[in-house]
């Protein structure tokens, strides 16, 4: 079975959303790649796009893999981990 990738970004933003520090700021489905881009709520500065691979990996657009459509919730921590440092 294919992976649905704009289903994965949709279920990444909803589990980053609910995240205190977190604001999504855009899902993009059409666009080609399809993204999620995803900010600390405190800083202007501290963002980041995320991607679905084919593989179901989401992917940071400098490369992290944070984790697997299989386990969408602990992708969306493992970002809001690296986000969650101090603001500027």
């Amino acid at each position: 079975m294919m992976l649905d990738t704009a289903l994965s970004l949709e279920r990444f933003a909803w589990y980053a959303g609910r995240h205190a520090d977190l604001t999504v700021q855009s899902l993009s489905l059409a666009s080609d790649p399809a993204y999620v881009s995803v900010r600390n709520r405190f800083s202007t500065t501290l963002a980041e796009t995320v991607t679905c691979a084919e593989d179901g990996s989401f992917v940071t657009s400098w490369g992290y893999r944070l984790g697997t459509a299989d386990d969408v919730e602990s992708a969306a921590a493992r970002l809001a981990f690296l986000l969650a440092a101090l603001p500027a």
